[in-house]
């Protein structure tokens, strides 16, 4: 996968870069080819799993060797209906790396297309759901982020709304945000402007909205700038 180098955004870079320091592997992405049954990590996803950067090929077998002998068949299943009817997936279980130890992770993943529109594959990323930043990041990220007066209220919807749909704390949404923000050269402000405007579009019973929130989330960077108000 590319390099998730640090692009722009709406919080200085020297803040963002103390408030993740010592969390190389908060979010990461992967791609999976159906053809060649084909899978492509980050660097922070084949950390989590405790390895070091480009030393090993993931596979299906190595990553269902790495989750949790009672959440395995179930990711197995889910994986296998992505294959089979190329649908989106969401799937909040636990992994065991290299040194044994466990990590609640939450796996979203949505079609992968090519240039004619056709599923080709999965694409989506890893969010490590650990315990919370550590005191002084804490202290940092709520200093830093009263000063975006405008963006503030958009930042915090968005981080709302992943919170209800995934279950996941207000820190973890906001390194999900970050990450997309950086993995899409998209200003956080944007980001959160665009996905919370969209969320007004989604329709259908709770399941139906789940698998909305997954693909809108992962695509979100494509929908038009949100006028300014």
């Amino acid at each position: 996968m590319a390099d998730t180098a640090q692009h722009p955004t709406d919080v200085p870079s020297e803040a963002l870069d103390r408030v993740v320091a010592g969390r190389p592997h908060t979010v990461g992405g992967f791609r999976f080819f159906f053809a060649d049954q084909r899978w492509e990590w980050s660097d922070e996803v084949a950390e989590l799993h405790g390895y070091q950067p480009g030393t090993v090929q993931p596979t299906t077998e190595l990553l269902l060797s790495h989750k949790h002998p009672a959440d395995r068949d179930t990711v197995a299943d889910k994986l296998a209906a992505a294959v089979r009817d190329g649908v989106p997936f969401c799937s909040r279980h636990r992994i065991i790396d290299t040194v044994g130890t466990e990590h609640d992770v939450l796996v979203v993943g949505d079609r992968l297309h090519d240039a004619t529109g056709a599923t080709i594959g999965t694409v989506g990323y890893y969010v490590d759901l650990c315990p919370g930043l550590a005191a002084d990041r804490r202290q940092i990220l709520d200093e830093t982020l009263p000063g975006l007066v405008d963006a503030r209220a958009r930042i915090e919807q968005a981080k709302g709304a992943l919170m209800l749909v995934y279950g996941i704390n207000a820190e973890q949404a906001f390194a999900v945000l970050q990450w997309r923000s950086q993995e899409t050269n998209t200003k956080l402000r944007d980001l959160a402007d665009k996905l919370t405007t969209a969320l007004t579009d989604l329709g259908g019973g709770p399941l139906q909205q789940r698998t909305q929130f997954d693909h809108l989330l992962l695509t979100i960077h494509e929908h038009p700038d949100v006028p300014a108000t």
